[in-house]
């Protein structure tokens, strides 16, 4: 796959330019998320692809069945000196359920659940520490204990085209991201205006 990200105007993949560093985020289907953190200012480019599993290059289809046991992540690529990696982490704690386990919403299925794959030990620190501080908030509101895996990446397996930048495409497609009413005390994130409520399919 050899594209240019429609909405950053760089490429989707490749190696990242010099400065430039890498995180993973799993918070249910992959399109949503990979709009919300396209948003934030400093990203160079993002994908969607699958990654925690125990097979090579596996297919959509196949992940849909739990059997390889890989979840639906997006790579994101941003320059650390315009954004922050709390900043990221900010995002993904204030738009998704972190509580739900398998699923995310009306999404049931292992691939669908949230995780943190870090490429750091500096990403590990920082994003335990999040959860940390996150997770009186989302007690305080009721929702239970939280769920989210961080755990070191593995490899990345880059999904179908047609799954890149799927809300760019399809305006109107699906999509069960949006804030969840709590405020993660983490990073100050620019990311949070202009995200449009979830939509059903």
């Amino acid at each position: 796959m050899s594209i240019v990200h429609p909405v950053l105007k760089h490429p989707v993949e490749g190696t990242p330019g010099p400065g430039a560093a890498v995180a993973y985020f799993g918070m249910g289907c992959f399109w949503g998320a990979e709009r919300l953190f396209w948003r934030v200012p400093g990203v160079w480019t993002t994908s969607v692809g699958y990654m925690g599993g125990n097979t090579e290059k596996p297919s959509y289809e196949e992940v849909c069945t739990g059997l390889t046991g890989h979840a639906e992540v997006v790579k994101v690529v941003y320059e650390p000196e315009k954004t922050r990696y709390e900043d990221l982490l900010k995002v993904f704690w204030e738009n998704h359920d972190p509580t739900q386990g398998m699923r995310q919403g009306n999404d049931i299925g292992s691939q669908y659940r949230s995780v943190v794959y870090t490429t750091t030990p500096e990403q590990q620190a920082a994003a335990e520490a999040s959860r940390t501080a996150f997770a009186p908030i989302v007690s305080a509101a009721g929702l239970g204990a939280i769920t989210t895996a961080i755990l070191p990446a593995g490899p990345y397996w880059i999904a179908e085209d047609y799954h890149q930048q799927y809300l760019h495409k399809n305006p109107n497609g699906y999509c069960n991201h949006g804030p969840n009413g709590l405020s993660c005390p983490v990073g100050v994130a620019a990311a949070q205006t202009d995200v449009e409520p979830p939509r059903g399919r």
